[in-house]
């Protein structure tokens, strides 16, 4: 499995600066530049990386993913360990390093720095874990490292808190009861507890907003938001559909052991809550690892000495690496994405194209039109673009009504403001006669969210920014 994990790092490694940021690591980058115990919408890890990585670099893209590259080979590494835990041997290691490494969530979180990967990494070292929680010879000081990866996943992700719940309620349920009866449960739920406690009061602090941007989300708010029906269909497409017939074996394989039911359970409850309460199809993500092992596990025995179904298995494995890499990796040629599906079911490789032109044209349009206005965003992405780009060009630090950057404050008062993407209602808010100052075209003939937004110069607004400034946040 080792050199299956090699061969992934050096995949993911060999595109790693092929488009660009996407709008989210540099969100990190300006996050990273503001640190605090917490973010509207998020914990302090993320940011806390970004800014380390760009205290080495700022400018070395590459550099910035690292950490996100490492965390997806964890993940690789992790499944062919689990195969081992469940008794697998080499064959079944491998089998199972290579399905994960294969699959289209891992690849594509890998790809790019952001809380989905560590998320993975860290619930899979925490099934890990507490995997061998149940093995016959009950070692409880195990709890102890679950607890520090618990806090670690909580300050990368609030919504951590919902599988590790789940996970305790199914082992409560279907057990072995007795892990929990050692001191060291209570000692790792302090540990955990001690953790996350900054951003917890951070939170707190700020009134939860946290909350207000998770309803949001399940409303739809997100780029990558899923309907129910949509949540259930992505679960056949996360690993890669060739993969569905291995993980759904090892679902069945898990739940004819007694000792791992626990697991199926947690599958099971996660999957119901996150399709009833409008969660991301990956949310679920972290689960799949484990049903890939164990599926390599059952299915490892019946390839030995059969080089006929060893060779289909690896074909299918392969089959999938390559479509997951096409579509989730910056395998094609910019020019070529437009006429290609990759945009259609790959909404984050949109993301990641355009953004120095996209700068460029907001600083030609404020210096033709308007040479000392603040500039006011629509969200988070175009604020960090022009964070990250704008300084070649003499701009101002941007601002935002968006998650965190409204925390971050309003214009200056008594500044003519360039704004970037708000619609007609939100502009009427502002300004009684914005002037239209240009339109955003990436060139590229690639439909991301950018594309067709327009650009006006309010030479005044209506009323202090003291008073406009609280009607205006925005949290999705």
């Amino acid at each position: 499995m080792y050199w299956v994990a090699g061969i992934f790092a050096a995949v993911l490694l060999g595109f790693a600066d092929r488009y660009g940021y996407h709008r989210d690591e540099m969100y990190f980058l300006a996050a990273g530049r503001r640190l605090d115990w917490g973010y509207a919408d998020q914990p302090p890890l993320v940011p806390l990386i970004a800014r380390g990585i760009s205290s080495i670099d700022s400018n070395s893209l590459i550099l910035l993913r690292i950490p996100a590259i490492l965390a997806a080979v964890a993940v690789v590494l992790c499944a062919g360990w689990m195969a081992r835990e469940l008794g697998g041997g080499r064959v079944a290691q491998a089998l199972s390093a290579a399905a994960v490494a294969a699959s289209a969530l891992v690849m594509a979180a890998g790809h790019q720095l952001g809380t989905t990967v560590f998320d993975l990494v860290i619930w899979c070292g925490i099934t890990l874990l507490a995997m061998r929680l149940l093995r016959t010879d009950f070692q409880p000081h195990r709890w102890l490292p679950i607890g520090v990866l618990a806090g670690i996943g909580l300050q990368n992700k609030a919504l951590m808190a919902i599988p590790l719940l789940v996970l305790a309620l199914s082992l409560a349920m279907v057990g072995p009861r007795k892990i929990f009866a050692t001191r060291y449960f209570p000692i790792a739920i302090g540990i955990a507890g001690v953790l996350v406690l900054p951003y917890l009061w951070w939170q707190g602090s700020n009134g939860w907003p946290q909350w207000e941007l998770s309803r949001s989300i399940a409303g739809g708010s997100s780029g990558t938001s899923n309907s129910p029906l949509a949540f259930v269909l992505l679960q056949f497409g996360l690993m890669g559909p060739l993969l569905v017939p291995l993980w759904i074996f090892g679902l069945y394989r898990l739940g004819r052991d007694i000792r791992y039911r626990a697991f199926v359970l947690t599958y099971a409850l996660l999957f119901l809550i996150f399709a009833l309460t409008g969660g991301k199809a990956y949310y679920l993500g972290g689960m799949y690892p484990l049903l890939l092992a164990a599926g390599a596990v059952g299915l490892a025995p019946k390839l030995a000495d059969r080089r006929i179904r060893g060779g289909a298995v690896a074909f299918a494995v392969a089959v999938n690496a390559a479509v997951s890499a096409v579509l989730f990796l910056p395998i094609l040629p910019v020019s070529d994405l437009p006429d290609s599906p990759v945009l259609a079911i790959n909404y984050d490789a949109g993301e990641t194209i355009g953004w120095p032109g996209f700068v460029r044209q907001i600083a030609d349009a404020r210096s033709r039109f308007a040479p000392d206005a603040e500039i006011l965003t629509a969200n988070y992405g175009e604020a960090a673009a022009i964070e990250r780009f704008g300084p070649a060009y003499g701009l101002p630090v941007p601002h935002s009504a968006h998650n965190a950057y409204w925390w971050w404050g309003p214009p200056a008062e008594g500044r003519p403001v360039l704004t970037v993407g708000l619609n007609p209602g939100r502009l009427a808010r502002l300004c009684a006669n914005p002037e239209p100052v240009g339109r955003i075209d990436n060139g590229l003939g690639i439909d991301n969210d950018e594309q067709g937004r327009t650009l006006y110069v309010c030479r005044a607004t209506l009323l202090p920014w003291s008073r406009t400034w609280p009607t205006l946040r925005v949290l999705g």
